[in-house]
């Protein structure tokens, strides 16, 4: 069974400091990178990041946001914000990442199997052409984009396995609710997942 780690979403934006910051989100990347750097070649056959990547994405953005549907202005191409947090993003550059895939031009997409490459590739069939059927999914955050992530990889197919002590969700209660979603959806859960708002 041929694996590969998917990255969702470490951006500035989404860590402290940035439009919607997740608490814990810093240090979530630095351990992320850490994880790709002793894992990438040998645990992993690949190792994929998603960026959220707006253009225009309607009501998705909103002035009186509800934080589940609609979110403040956050990782607007080419703003500073939809960077990959420095804390990951020299694995990002280094090599270590084979593939970035990204979402959310025009719509509120949450899922890395939503995204593509820079070319149109989508993120499960470009797995597919690797003989990959196995993904762990780690990132930010656990109650959105890494829980739309796993269910969607687990919707086309794939063995689906979050790792939750590289992920932070937004608050407890949604984020209990995300990982009764996963389990229900057949998604295998491990370890402890950071919460600190």
């Amino acid at each position: 069974m041929r694996r590969a780690l998917i990255v969702v979403d470490v951006q500035k934006d989404f860590c402290e400091g940035g439009s919607v910051p997740v608490k814990g989100g810093a240090d979530r990347a630095t351990a992320i990178a850490d994880l790709v750097r002793r894992s990438a070649g040998s645990k992993y056959a690949h190792v994929v990041a998603t960026r959220d990547h707006h253009v225009d994405p309607g009501g998705h953005f909103s002035d009186r946001p509800d934080f589940s549907t609609s979110f403040p202005v956050h990782c607007v191409v080419g703003s500073e914000g939809g960077n990959f947090h420095p804390n990951f993003a020299p694995v990002a550059t280094d090599g270590a990442v084979d593939e970035v895939f990204y979402k959310g031009a025009h719509s509120a997409s949450k899922s890395g199997f939503e995204g593509s490459t820079e070319e149109g590739t989508l993120l499960a069939d470009w797995l597919r052409a690797r003989d990959v059927s196995a993904v762990d999914v780690v990132g930010i955050a656990t109650d959105h984009c890494v829980k739309a992530t796993a269910l969607d990889g687990a919707r086309a197919g794939f063995t689906v396995r979050v790792l939750l002590d590289y992920t932070a969700g937004v608050a407890a209660d949604s984020t209990r609710t995300a990982l009764d979603e996963m389990r229900h959806a057949g998604v295998h859960l491990t370890g402890r997942p950071v919460v600190l708002s």
